[in-house]
């Protein structure tokens, strides 16, 4: 019995970040507490301020991107009880342990960079064309949702047929609703977008978790 206990805590431990087992994850999520515990707690103003700084609308991305891409990357919107930030924790610790540090940093980098440009780019274009109003090009828009869709995605193409089909199927039914409620098209889109970015991305993944598992 103690020795069953004893695995099934090991088990369990695996699903959460560790220095040195995912360097990457780890540094990260506590970066993240760090900003949520400070928009929670923080002045609101100064909050609200860094916040519209650090969005990824058309405005700032045409004036500072590198700036404005990073600096939205370091919220979770919605804060600690977002089911973003206990998702970012279990799937980046999950890619991290399969294809290590650098490979998981690429692809929620590109998953974050490539979603957010391939939505804000029809922005502004609609905003030239005037078929939108100036006023959106300075939509708050922060987080790290892109970013964690990609990695979901590319993880799903190292899991078992049956385990990849759940969580695809269970991911796509919720980007589904948002889609469907149209309370936030712009996002919701990205969210797929950024998923097929990640999916896009299995033969690289495989290949990667195929030499790490070598080298290991």
């Amino acid at each position: 019995m103690v020795r069953s206990w004893h695995g099934i805590l090991r088990r369990a431990a695996r699903l959460l970040p560790t220095p040195a087992g995912t360097p990457f994850t780890f540094g990260y999520a506590l970066v993240l507490l760090a900003t949520s515990l400070y928009a929670e707690f923080g002045d609101p103003r100064t909050v609200a301020a860094l916040l519209h700084a650090s969005s990824t609308d058309v405005a700032h991305l045409s004036r500072t991107p590198s700036a404005a891409l990073l600096a939205s990357a370091l919220w979770v919107a919605g804060g600690l009880s977002s089911p973003y930030a206990l998702g970012f924790v279990l799937v980046l610790t999950a890619l991290e342990r399969r294809i290590g540090a650098w490979r998981t940093a690429g692809v929620f980098a590109v998953g974050h960079v490539g979603a957010t440009l391939v939505t804000q780019v029809p922005v502004a274009v609609s905003v030239v064309a005037g078929h939108l109003p100036e006023t959106s090009l300075h939509r708050l828009d922060y987080g790290i949702s892109f970013g964690l869709l990609a990695c979901v995605g590319a993880l799903a193409g190292l899991l078992g047929p049956v385990v990849r089909g759940a969580v695809l199927v269970w991911v796509g039914a919720m980007l589904l609703r948002d889609l469907v409620a149209f309370e936030d098209p712009l996002t919701a889109w990205g969210h797929v977008l950024a998923l097929l970015i990640g999916v896009a991305g299995w033969p690289l993944a495989r290949r990667a978790a195929g030499r790490a598992a070598a080298s290991g």
